[in-house]
């Protein structure tokens, strides 16, 4: 099976972060504090890069997650996020 070429990053801004942890059922797993998060991202996204994988940073805001979570009937987590974050990009 081949790899894909593209993949999808979610991706939170600063100003957001604090209203999605609150939000997200598993909100406890994400790190408190933006910077934590934003750190351990990139380097994900470094060691996806250097396999020749794009990496498409697909920005969650909580709102639209959340609507989309509850249109889909998902459940607002880790698992949503990467499938909404993926259909984002195949659009």
């Amino acid at each position: 099976m081949d790899r894909p070429r593209r993949v999808a990053l979610p991706w939170y801004r600063a100003e957001d972060y604090e209203t999605l942890r609150a939000r997200l059922t598993d909100g406890a797993k994400l790190p408190e504090r933006h910077g934590t998060w934003l750190f351990a991202t990139e380097q994900v996204e470094q060691v996806v890069q250097r396999s020749g994988v794009e990496v498409v940073r697909v920005t969650i805001e909580p709102d639209a997650f959340l609507a989309w979570c509850e249109r889909v009937g998902l459940v607002s987590d880790g698992a949503a996020r990467s499938r909404y974050a993926a259909e984002r990009i195949a659009d």
